[in-house]
């Protein structure tokens, strides 16, 4: 058995593993990074200290500025200050003006704040003119230093507050909930099919025997659509044993009516005293009858619900068949029968009885239906891979529409009572009561063989001459 569902579950557990992995690391990198920046407000609102405070310290002294500082400390919590930058080169060195405008004392608003740090950062806002406003081109003295506002992080403003809650939908509510989607998406793929098998078993033993599953399971391709593969089997083999035991049970009881009432009816002349000859020795063919009866009745029951492999031994047709025909010629001294046959035709796996048994009601079968003075015709003739064996007789036929109903139990065209074998050889029926060529089916299937029928046609008026059973045996 193939192992697709394995390995499709495999693929698909592995690639979703890996591909939940892939998702959670970047979800969670893009939003810590995302989070690590401080809004857009809070850094306008830093921004806006800064140039508050150059205002402050340009336009009205550092009085005020001292002032406002120790207000905004207490008001955010935190500590600020106005410093000036003087960084002086040593030993001959200069100081290029990418370093002069790139140099900061701290963070600018616009970097990333690094969220494990448990103290919140110093940031830094530049003064745009370290000689003054503009519009105040009255402070002339040169500096040759920078100002900075530095403010340590108000507590308020520090990005990533609910980064802990954050992490903890990401690394563990988002998984669950992937995870409860894959096995959902899982069960449903596993699931579905079982859920079709379930309710066609549950109906198939309510009695609806034409139920099957592979039809709903669409291109599905693996152990599951085996196990419905092999249930459509079974519900075909078991709904058709069931139909065919139902019906040979009604036929066998049909045909056993007819029988007992006849018995009765003896048993009750013999009773009075009313024809006791003749009555007895309806008891005894009815009886014989009735025998043979559940006989063939019984060995068809077994052919048809075991399917047993009769193939077990080595014989020749062409003994098997002669045998045959012998002790039909005897038989049926009023028919002719013609043979052609080969020197030898070995079967190496194959069953004399059960192959006896049918071409005995196969060759009797074409006996009993051909006229008197009439001959029939038996034949072997090898094949490729197989011996066909062709049994025609020249009686009436079978209708086109009945030559695959002939070999159902039970199945007879005439259904008028044929009483005149009482004294016949074999003891049995001559009308019969249609189990001849069911048997002989059953029996030839039990050693890999088949069989069929075709009427044989005159070359002029289609009118048929006679039946044909072709038999193939391969060796």
């Amino acid at each position: 058995m193939n192992k697709r569902l394995l390995w499709k579950l495999c693929v698909t557990i592995a690639v979703g593993t890996v591909i939940l992995f892939w998702a959670v690391d970047i979800l969670t990198s893009r939003t810590e990074q995302h989070m690590s920046y401080i809004s857009e407000e809070f850094q306008q609102e830093l921004i806006d200290y800064g140039r508050h405070a150059e205002r402050l310290y340009y336009y009205q002294g550092e009085e005020a500025l001292e002032s406002w500082l120790s207000a905004l400390q207490e008001k955010e919590q935190t500590w600020a200050a106005v410093v000036s930058s003087d960084v002086m080169p040593l030993a001959g060195g200069v100081l290029s003006s990418q370093f002069q405008q790139g140099f900061r004392l701290g963070r600018s608003v616009e970097w990333k704040v690094h969220l494990y740090f448990e103290d919140n950062p110093i940031m830094d806002i530049i003064f745009l003119d370290s000689r003054g406003a503009r519009d105040k081109p009255s402070l002339t003295t040169e500096s040759k230093h920078s100002l900075h506002f530095l403010i340590q992080l108000p507590q308020r403003m520090r990005p990533g507050v609910y980064l802990k809650y954050t992490n903890i939908l990401l690394q563990f509510a988002l998984p669950l909930i992937l995870l409860i989607a894959l096995s959902v998406v899982i069960y449903r793929h596993v699931m579905t099919p079982l859920k079709r098998l379930e309710k066609a078993t549950r109906q198939f033993s309510e009695g609806q025997y034409e139920v099957r599953v592979g039809t709903c399971l669409g291109n599905r391709n693996d152990e599951l659509a085996e196990l419905a593969k092999t249930f459509d089997s079974m519900a075909t083999r078991t709904g058709n044993l069931i139909i065919a035991q139902r019906q040979l049970i009604s036929d066998f009881s049909h045909e056993l009516r007819t029988p007992l009432a006849r018995l009765d009816m003896a048993v009750d002349c013999v009773t009075h005293g009313i024809k006791q000859e003749e009555s007895l020795c309806r008891l005894k063919y009815e009886s014989l009858t009735m025998r043979h009866l559940v006989e063939d009745a019984l060995t068809l029951a077994w052919l048809t619900n075991e399917e047993p492999q009769l193939n077990r031994e080595s014989l020749d047709l062409v003994e098997l068949l002669g045998l045959i025909v012998d002790d039909a010629r005897y038989e049926y001294p009023s028919r002719i029968i013609h043979t052609d046959f080969p020197p030898e035709a070995t079967l190496p796996l194959s069953s004399h009885r059960a192959l006896g048994q049918a071409f005995e009601n196969i060759i009797r079968n074409g006996l009993k239906h051909s006229p008197t003075g009439c001959a029939v015709y038996v034949s072997i003739h090898q094949q490729t891979q197989a011996y066909e064996i062709r049994i025609r007789d020249e009686g009436p036929g079978v209708p086109e529409l009945y030559l695959d109903d002939i070999f159902k139990p039970f199945f007879r065209l005439d259904k008028s009572d044929q009483e005149s074998a009482l004294a016949g050889i074999s003891g049995k029926s001559q009308g019969g009561y249609g189990l001849g060529l069911a048997l002989a089916q059953r029996q030839i299937h039990a050693v890999k063989g088949s069989i069929y029928a075709r009427n044989c046609l005159a070359d002029r008026d289609d009118k048929r001459i006679g039946l044909m059973m072709i038999v193939l045996l391969p060796f």
